[in-house]
């Protein structure tokens, strides 16, 4: 049987952190899906469609791996999908709660699912979207932090929305 694995989130943006973790899980499974939420209570910068064609140009030299959205509970994408793992990163302990609490709800929900946790390289522990956004906003130097292109995108989406406010 095909193990197949799902690696959730907003990716608003993706970063090198995600991209670590992706390579890491792709090793490990037949597939990676990367699925992208649809959730608008978050706020994204960026909307779903612009998400998805980021993470997938950001992928697009990772074997078997794809780019998906999804508009509902996890566990229901995870279940259309016939796999079951999910990828969730770790980068400090402060994250632990937080997954644990995400993993055992999915699991009383389902319990077919399986949560996998993967850390990043060093390098990468501290690299968060929200932290990438808040120094592009300012101007900030994220190259080290997230591909080139998404690098651009910050960058012109900022510009964006200075020049219609």
């Amino acid at each position: 049987m095909k193990k197949i694995a799902i690696y959730p989130g907003t990716f608003d943006p993706i970063t090198n952190g995600h991209l670590d973790l992706v390579e890491r899980a792709e090793q490990i499974f037949d597939e990676v899906i990367i699925a992208v939420s649809d959730n608008p209570r978050k706020n994204p910068l960026f909307s779903t469609q612009e998400r998805l064609d980021l993470v997938a140009e950001a992928v697009k030299n990772i074997p078997h791996v794809h780019v998906e959205s999804f508009d509902d509970l996890l566990v229901n994408f995870v279940a259309r999908k016939n796999a079951k793992f999910v990828i969730r990163g770790l980068r400090a302990v402060s994250d632990f709660e937080y997954e644990f609490q995400l993993a055992s709800a999915n699991r009383r929900m389902d319990s077919n699912v399986e949560t996998i946790f993967l850390t990043p390289q060093e390098s990468n522990y501290f690299i968060s979207s929200s932290l990438v956004r808040e120094i592009s906003y300012y101007g900030g130097d994220i190259e080290s932090f997230v591909p080139s292109h998404i690098e651009t995108a910050l960058s012109e989406k900022y510009a964006s929305l200075k020049q219609s406010s």
